[in-house]
């Protein structure tokens, strides 16, 4: 059984679009793992429906990671699996602190915006190498983010 990977996308530019989809992987599971810690430590007049928010956001930020890792795996190459690797390559900055609520949505709505910034970085060698499936899945991301982004922005008025 051959192990030569033949779909249509030469190894370098597969190889480039894996990079990409790398720092978006570690961007998302950053901002997944802030999500959950902001849902953990939230407080104020708006604990119930931030809170709940909060979950909803991760819990769909969690089944994000492993679709970008798998896409990954599917071109050929290793995902990072680290919080070694994901703090080289993210930019979606942790928190280590406790924000406030407001503090807390003003963060995520701006590391929902770095994220979408992310994974449109990546759409030129996508477009390039005539990468559907990448092409599809960054959209949707993207989509999602953009939203969110939003509907965050919305709570400070």
């Amino acid at each position: 059984m051959s192990t030569t990977i033949d779909i249509g996308i030469d190894e370098a530019q597969r190889m480039r679009i894996a990079e990409g989809l790398s720092r978006l992987l570690a961007d998302t599971y950053t901002l997944y793992l802030k999500t959950q810690g902001f849902h953990w430590n939230v407080t104020g007049p708006q604990f119930n429906s931030l809170h709940a928010m909060f979950e909803t956001q991760y819990t769909e930020l969690a089944a994000a990671v492993d679709l970008i890792a798998e896409r990954i795996r599917a071109l050929g190459f290793p995902a990072p699996g680290s919080f070694a690797q994901f703090a080289k390559l993210a930019t979606v900055q942790e928190e280590t602190g406790v924000p406030n609520a407001q503090d807390m949505i003003r963060a995520l709505a701006k590391d929902q915006e770095t994220v979408v910034r992310t994974a449109r970085a990546i759409f030129p060698v996508v477009d390039q190498a005539h990468d559907e499936p990448t092409a599809d899945l960054l959209t949707g991301r993207m989509q999602v983010h953009e939203k969110t982004a939003w509907m965050l922005r919305s709570l400070l008025g």
